[in-house]
């Protein structure tokens, strides 16, 4: 009762004084004190409440959400906004929410009001205004206790020394122990020059007085002066998301399949405000021009419309840190400005790549395991990784010799310094980080067995050694020869082969090719005959080249009367994927009611400039077709 008569006391002889523009309501917590800047206009927007019991703050005349109870408050004090900032960003930030009426953030779907106080410990100004919040993210939100956040302030402001906007993000981190694999990669990407690289800001974050941990404070993606900076008459930003494309979100106006290569397109801008009733139908015809380039090899065509070294720049770093996002895909931004070429990114969500157990991936925290798995493959071309359903339109122009060796070329200029630059930028984040921030998140979202020092060390290592494994990966990786200028064909070779219709699409049996056979027709030696330079096509019937429909490296889905097309119509299918010689295939039970099938798939190899090709014609028979002649069902 005394220390609440003293706070009354200094409050009535307060307003009195000159007026101030900050007030710090100082608490404790956690065994620290932690102080909640609130900017107020004067000190008479500082009241009390009827019974006395709590200390409210209002913002040019309306009640600003945080009241505090006085039994909590150690102490006010009254300042000025420092007339210098230090601008250090590397130290932990402390970021109050305080929702109205107390609420929990438990939707994505729907804003709450709040009011936000952000101490910027004399590095930045410190800023407190109300705003609204919402949770945000897919499998971050949905699997894990500690959701990321989506702060819109009601007005554009800086944060932490960054531009002004609206919109902000507070990413969790909970799956990332080190905390650090967004911020390897944004602090990389900024190294390498990629535009418009998101910038991390670490802060320790209260919700309604519930410490809820290290937060990545960083801007949100989208198209903005400040953020994604193309005109706003004409530019295009778009993202290649399974979870926001129309197969996850069959509902929504913004996005389509891409009509090439049948990607995920998610419309970001032009956005909701500028959105027109074609914009998704004018996006995506703009889109496949490059589609189409890509996948005709067309290289001086690509080079108009693409931004080939943000490419090279992009593809590199999501192979570096193994992020398998890239093979669904999911998070892959591009933007484009006008008549100007697309550009890759901005970089996003890292926390699935180092490697991630997904075994374990609704409670698992585990990376770091093995450094030499691949997403694209030691031969992308061929698609031999670990994901060998990445969309072609990564990895298609590994068909061009002047891409590959750009490839080749920027990784050697990079390599010696890919691991340094970004981890000394981490330390300096991590040197503030071990000032208690860790050990309080450490005790807030407990992992058993698992420590910050511990996984850092093990991030470290696998880093180190993951340039080095891509150092010798993209060395090697070959490179085309020139296209052909003639056309040769030498002749078929033949295969039959049995399938089970019962079996379906997993067959025991394989589609053997005669390797021999296939050389000698070619009149080549196998020294004189490398297999990275091989293409194999699906033929329709009247010898024009048809379309992979499968996931295979090279393949094709075959209708009944044998000429390649979509996987609905498919009877029988093909999928080749490292071995050359010995073919995957299988049927679709539900249209296959036959008992043979010739089909042909077409052995492609560019020689001394001349494409020579060979004919592999392949007989099924099937035993028990329609499971004894009755339909499937």
């Amino acid at each position: 009762m005394r220390r609440l008569s003293l706070l009354i006391a200094a409050l009535w002889t307060v307003v009195f004084a000159v007026a101030q523009q900050q007030t710090h309501v100082y608490f404790n917590q956690w065994k620290t004190q932690w102080d909640a800047p609130l900017i107020i206009d004067s000190i008479q927007d500082i009241t009390l409440s009827d019974d006395l019991k709590e200390l409210q703050f209002h913002v040019k005349g309306e009640a600003a959400m945080p009241a505090f109870l006085l039994e909590d408050v150690d102490s006010l004090t009254f300042e000025d906004d420092p007339l210098v900032e230090t601008k250090d960003h590397y130290k932990v930030f402390q970021l109050f929410i305080t929702t109205r009426d107390g609420e929990d953030i438990t939707s994505r779907d729907y804003y709450t009001d709040c009011h936000v106080s952000l101490n910027g410990l004399g590095a930045f100004s410190n800023y407190s205004a109300n705003a609204q919040v919402r949770g945000r993210g897919n499998s971050s939100f949905l699997w894990y206790d500690k959701k990321p956040l989506r702060l819109k302030l009601l007005e554009k402001h800086k944060m932490l020394g960054l531009s002004k906007a609206k919109s902000w993000v507070l990413l969790a981190n909970y799956r990332d122990i080190t905390d650090m694999m967004n911020t390897f990669v944004f602090e990389t990407g900024q190294w390498l020059g990629l535009p418009f690289t998101n910038h991390t800001r670490y802060v320790e974050l209260f919700v309604n007085g519930d410490y809820r941990g290290v937060y990545q404070l960083t801007e949100q993606v989208q198209q903005n002066k400040n953020r994604v900076d193309v005109s706003d008459e004409h530019g295009i930003l778009i993202s290649l998301d399974v979870d926001d494309g129309p197969g996850e979100s069959p509902y929504a106006d913004d996005n389509c399949w891409s009509k090439v290569y049948r990607m995920p397109l998610c419309v970001k801008y032009p956005d909701e405000e500028r959105f027109t009733s074609n914009t998704v139908d004018s996006v995506r015809a703009v889109f496949a021009q490059l589609e189409q380039a890509i996948k005709d090899k067309d290289y001086a065509q690509v080079k108009q419309l693409l931004d080939i070294p943000s490419f090279i720049k992009y593809l590199q770093l999501q192979e570096f840190v193994y992020n398998v996002e890239l093979s669904a895909p999911r998070s892959i931004f591009m933007h484009k400005d006008g008549d100007g070429p697309w550009v890759m990114g901005p970089l996003w969500d890292f926390d699935a790549g180092y490697d991630f157990d997904w075994g374990n991936m609704y409670t698992g925290h585990t990376f770091f395991y093995n450094y030499r798995e691949t997403v694209m493959g030691t031969n992308p071309l061929k698609r031999n990784g670990n994901y060998n359903y990445v969309p072609q339109f990564f990895t298609d122009l590994f068909a061009c010799p002047e891409f590959v060796e750009a490839y080749k070329a920027q990784w050697a200029a990079v390599s010696d310094s890919i691991v340094s630059h970004g981890w000394d930028e981490c330390m300096k984040y991590v040197a503030h980080l071990r000032n208690g921030a860790m050990e309080r998140e450490a005790q807030r979202w407990p992992v058993r067995g698992m420590d910050f020092e511990t996984e850092l060390e093990k991030m470290h290592l696998w880093l180190q050694r993951r340039a080095s494994f891509m150092t010798n990966l993209i060395a090697n990786i070959p490179v085309p020869q020139a296209p052909a200028t003639e056309q040769h064909f030498c002749g078929t070779v033949t295969s039959s082969v049995t399938m089970q219709w019962s079996a379906g699409y997993s067959q025991s049996r394989k589609v053997h090719v005669n390797k021999n056979r296939v050389l000698s027709l070619m009149e080549l030696d196998e020294s004189a005959f490398n297999e990275a330079n091989v293409t194999i096509v699906p033929l329709n019937t009247d010898g024009t080249e048809g379309t992979n429909g499968t996931n295979g490296v090279f393949g094709g889905w075959f209708d009944g009367d044998g000429n390649p097309g979509p996987y609905s119509r498919g009877h029988v299918y093909i999928e080749v994927f490292d071995d050359l010689w010995n073919w995957n295939c299988g049927l679709y039970k539900e249209n296959c009611q036959d008992d043979e099938h010739t089909v042909t798939m077409q052995l492609q190899y560019p020689h001394n400039g001349t494409l020579l090709k060979v004919n592999i014609e392949v007989h099924f028979t099937i035993t028990d077709p329609g499971g004894g002649g009755g339909w499937w069902w």
